[in-house]
């Protein structure tokens, strides 16, 4: 991450760490979420979909399997707005092609789950 901005970061509170930080759990479910804006933007652009504005309210789910703690599933709940005169239900449509692009999805083990609002301006 050469020339990029110090990232500091903990433990999660259970794990005596400073929650007023992000932790790598934080960290990969922020990967997971930007990474699909990502792709779902690039494909909104290659269909002529415009997007205003777009934000994310994400969670994942961390339990013990197989013998040990981890990440089994994410859920995305990205909230989009579109210009005026878009075919909302393209702009919907979209968020099945930008999973299967964007390379955190297609990197981790567990399942990504989404669930996306779309609303005109």
């Amino acid at each position: 991450m050469d020339g990029k901005p110090t990232l500091t970061a903990s433990a999660a509170k259970p794990y005596r760490g400073d929650e007023a930080l992000h932790n790598p759990e934080d960290l990969l479910l922020a990967a997971v979420s930007a990474c699909h804006m990502l792709s779902y933007l690039a494909e909104c652009a290659r269909a002529g979909v415009v997007v205003v504005a777009y934000e994310d309210e994400c969670t994942a789910t961390m339990t013990f399997k197989d013998g040990k703690m981890r990440i089994v599933e994410a859920t995305l709940k990205p909230r989009v707005t579109v210009a005026p005169g878009t075919d909302v239900d393209k702009a919907e449509a979209l968020h099945a092609p930008a999973s299967d692009v964007c390379f955190i999805a297609n990197s981790v083990n567990f399942p990504i789950h989404h669930f996306p609002e779309i609303q005109e301006v």
